[in-house]
């Protein structure tokens, strides 16, 4: 995470859209709401890509490589498709009457979760709470992929998905406001973990 020069941390922001999002596809996969929701999701997802790509950006800017990245393919994928999916899915085969192949977001899923995968140890070094949100997705994710693809049955998995993108989000609120209340405070007010990872430390010359 950023915040190392004239730019404010904006992470907050990008942990709340990611909250956001977390909480809504958990309500749509654990069956809370039905499939007429998509529209109304998918407009939600599509707010939470324009704060996320602001959110990377600043971030890349700041040289904080790993969270300006994630945000950023977040915000194209997680966030942008996956709005935008949830309109052509709803209204494709209406319009045009051809039925959707939608197994290629499984496809799509498993690029993201490789991705994802890859790139965790690199949070074993952020806060604990940070790193609990990134493992609950690198569960998720999968389910996600591999219920898309239809290798996996849907019905029985994704509302596990669904409970592990829930905890990611309570975590993305609650170190969004940890992040936010320390900074105004200048104190620990919500304590968010040791890293896993240590920094090491400095050698005395």
């Amino acid at each position: 995470m950023s915040g190392n020069s004239s730019w404010a941390n904006p992470a907050p922001a990008g942990l709340v859209a990611l909250a956001v999002a977390c909480f809504t596809f958990y309500a749509i996969l654990t069956g809370k709401v039905d499939g007429t929701a998509a529209p109304l999701l998918g407009c939600w997802i599509i707010g939470g890509f324009v704060v996320q790509l602001i959110v990377g950006l600043i971030e890349l800017m700041e040289g904080a490589v790993t969270g300006g990245n994630i945000f950023l393919f977040f915000s194209a994928f997680f966030m942008l498709v996956g709005g935008l999916e949830f309109f052509v899915k709803v209204y494709s085969q209406k319009l045009t009457g051809i039925a959707v192949d939608t197994r290629i977001d499984g496809w799509a899923w498993m690029a993201l979760w490789f991705v994802l995968w890859l790139w965790t140890p690199s949070y074993f070094k952020a806060p604990l709470v940070m790193t609990i949100l990134v493992l609950a997705l690198d569960v998720a994710v999968p389910l996600v992929a591999l219920t898309d693809g239809t290798w996996l049955p849907k019905a029985q998995y994704a509302p596990i998905a669904g409970i592990f993108l829930l905890i990611a989000g309570i975590c993305g609120i609650y170190m969004s406001a940890a992040i936010v209340l320390n900074t105004e405070f200048k104190k620990v007010v919500l304590p968010v973990g040791s890293p896993l990872i240590k920094p090491a430390a400095a050698k005395v010359e």
